[in-house]
């Protein structure tokens, strides 16, 4: 007889890794998006309701912490759900604490208190392992937690789900079961849009392609004889509004992912304009009474006067640039039905668990901060994913925009038949890493601990115990030899107070030690720490434009302390501090009193390009305030904290 929960018959994987957990053993659930994998975190919870065990539930981004976080308090009481995010931080000895991935790795690798109590770990979208930048965090908090804890990994499809469990067993010493998947209670058909055929399927226009190629223009050559091109016939781009008329109302609501913000803004507008919809005055009825209750600043947003009106027609945009109070108007509007098609960037795909009737892909490329680049499976099917509603749709549509001068078809073919992509380890040793095991485990033990990593069992298998000592700690090596020479470790071994401080800082560790732990900050006064802890976290790109900037006496004192400081001078991170002339506009106006509105007058930054600016000071503050034993720079932190929350009151969600 098949086992429900929740009034709910379990699919045959949900029941299997619900068996697995009533065991006590790990699980690791590998099922396609949408599938319902969530339902046995939610079942784990319920299990551990009564005793006085604690659940800690992982999310790779702040907005699915935020979500889920919303839905667990609805689900079990927010009394009973604690939240912790970097920079806010909600009832953290809660029975259920929902974190992002670093901050559970960084409670770990310290040993953390809170730990001891915890039962289950749910890693969410655990092949986030395969993230280039991030991937490591995953694999290090697996690595360093205790003996007594188990896991829950949930993962989109990943071939080599058995090869991840059997890690996570061999240096575990417990039982680790794979839970793998293929169906899709809601099937997903892929079609393709070409401007001239419409939507249709890869080989149709793969056959018109050829024939484009044999379509001869006449010419000259440089020297002036003649001689053939070949063209292709449709070289007009695919146009968004077309397809979307081609759709047709029984193929809303539709989530149409583009990888630029900008162009998601731009496509609302346009699509709003275009006369495809007519107004909904519920719609306008239910943004304009949210609206009253936002700072008449956040009315004047180009953003939001795009936002109101584009809403109107049951259109929106969502992505990282907008204020979290306009996001959250968007997802409620979405979440109630209001929303025909819905312009996102990818982290709607990770990070809001909203699915539509159908998926537009606007490209199969996306720009991944260093350069073009196709879409990997993984990629493709976690937004793919999203077409389908369990219990609404029999069917989900997927369609992929095409343009036939650069069309592949092999390679698109490839990425859309099925995620292929297995997960691969990303582990690599930060300051942190090392400045912690030096200061936790004996030399034996630490090389033990990196005979552990994913990395190693990928490599080597299950020989990664024969890996040569020498080869095995060549990295670490090279990172105490660095340490030591610049006084993080002495001559015997141990961390220095300036160690002992940066063990505690988890992003720029040398830098931020040398500024803070060594009292050099005291030569500072407020707004030339919050200068500092400013250029600490600004990215500069080339688009970014700066209109004004404050390069005043105080300024120029903090540039001449950092060019005479040689501690800071010999580290590689001081280039995080050539950007503080620019970093002068966004903290300038904020520490003589202006608001966050008026600082956006400085640069053509997005509201949520600012915010994550300054939620990355805020997170810094807090890792400071852990870090140091001198009361005078926790009295400074919060003076610096308070004043940024204030800058962000009624618009930042804290």
């Amino acid at each position: 007889m098949a086992m429900k929960f929740k009034g709910l018959t379990l699919d045959p994987f949900q029941e299997k890794a619900v068996n697995a957990i009533e065991e006590n053993h790990s699980v690791v659930v590998s099922a396609p998006t949408g599938s319902g994998k969530t339902l046995v975190a939610e079942y784990l919870i319920h299990k551990h309701r009564d005793d006085d065990k604690r659940i800690i539930y992982t999310a790779p981004i702040k907005a699915l912490s935020n979500q889920k976080y919303k839905d667990f308090s609805e689900e079990f009481g927010q009394e009973k759900i604690g939240l912790m995010t970097g920079d806010i931080v909600i009832n953290p000895t809660a029975k259920i604490v929902i974190m992002t991935t670093e901050i559970y790795r960084n409670m770990v690798l310290i040993s953390d208190e809170s730990i001891k109590k915890v039962a289950y770990v749910v890693f969410d979208e655990v092949h986030y392992i395969n993230d280039i930048e991030r991937g490591y965090v995953w694999e290090e908090s697996i690595i360093y937690s205790p003996k007594t804890v188990r896991f829950l990994c949930l993962s989109a499809t990943i071939p080599n789900a058995e090869e991840f469990s059997n890690w996570i067993q061999a240096i575990k010493g417990h039982v680790v079961q794979t839970v793998t998947s293929d169906f899709r209670v809601v099937p997903l058909t892929h079609n393709f849009y070409d401007e001239e055929l419409g939507i249709t399927d890869l080989k149709t226009i793969k056959q018109a392609a050829a024939k484009d190629k044999d379509i001869p223009k006449y010419g000259r050559s440089r020297r002036g004889k003649r001689k053939n091109h070949y063209f292709k016939a449709t070289s007009k781009k695919p146009d968004h509004i077309h397809l979307l008329k081609l759709l047709g109302k029984g193929k809303f609501p539709c989530l149409f992912f583009n990888f630029s913000r900008k162009a998601c803004q731009d496509k609302a507008k346009q699509l709003s304009e275009s006369g495809m919809f007519r107004r909904d005055s519920s719609i306008t009825s239910f943004a304009n009474k949210r609206m009253k209750e936002w700072p008449s600043d956040v009315k004047k947003l180009q953003s939001t006067i795009i936002m109101k009106e584009a809403l109107s027609f049951g259109i929106g945009f969502h992505h990282a640039g907008l204020l979290p109070l306009v996001k959250e108007l968007v997802e409620d509007l979405f979440t109630e039905g209001k929303i025909k098609v819905l312009y996102a960037t990818e982290t709607f795909a990770v990070g809001i668990n909203m699915p539509a009737k159908t998926v537009v892909f606007d490209a199969l490329r996306k720009y991944d901060g260093i350069s073009f680049r196709s879409l990997n499976t993984k990629e493709y099917f976690q937004i793919a994913g999203r077409a389908g509603r369990r219990g609404i749709d029999k069917e989900g549509f997927v369609v992929s925009m095409i343009y036939r001068p650069t069309f592949n078809y092999y390679a698109v073919k490839k990425l859309t038949y099925k995620d292929v992509d297995p997960i691969k380890s990303q582990f690599k040793l930060s300051i942190n890493t090392v400045l912690n095991l030096i200061d936790q485990h004996p030399a034996k033990e630490i090389e033990k601990i990196l005979r552990l990593s994913f990395f190693s069992y990928q490599k080597f298998g299950k020989k990664y115990a024969e890996v040569p000592t020498e080869k095995l700690l060549f990295r670490y090596n090279r990172v105490r030899k660095k340490l030591t020479k610049h006084e993080f470790v002495d001559k015997k071994g141990k961390l220095t107070l300036k160690g002992k401080f940066s063990s505690k800082i988890f992003v720029d560790e040398m830098l931020i030690g040398d500024l803070f732990a060594t009292g050099w900050y005291k030569h500072l006064n407020e707004y030339q720490t919050l200068l500092l802890l400013g250029a600490l976290v600004y990215e500069p790109k080339e688009k970014t434009k700066i209109f004004k900037t404050y390069l005043g006496k105080e300024y120029k004192e903090i540039r001449n302390m950092i060019n005479e400081s040689p501690h800071i001078m010999k580290l590689d991170s001081k280039k995080k501090l050539e950007n503080l002339d620019e970093v002068t506009s966004f903290i300038h106006p904020i520490y003589n009193g202006k608001t966050f509105f008026d600082l956006m007058k400085n640069s053509n930054l997005l509201e949520g390009d600012l915010i994550r600016f300054f939620g990355q000071i805020l997170d810094r503050i807090g890792q400071i305030k852990k870090a140091t034993t001198d009361d005078n720079l926790v009295t400074l932190m919060d003076d610096l904290q308070g004043l940024i929350m204030k800058a962000l009151e009624g618009i930042y969600l804290v």
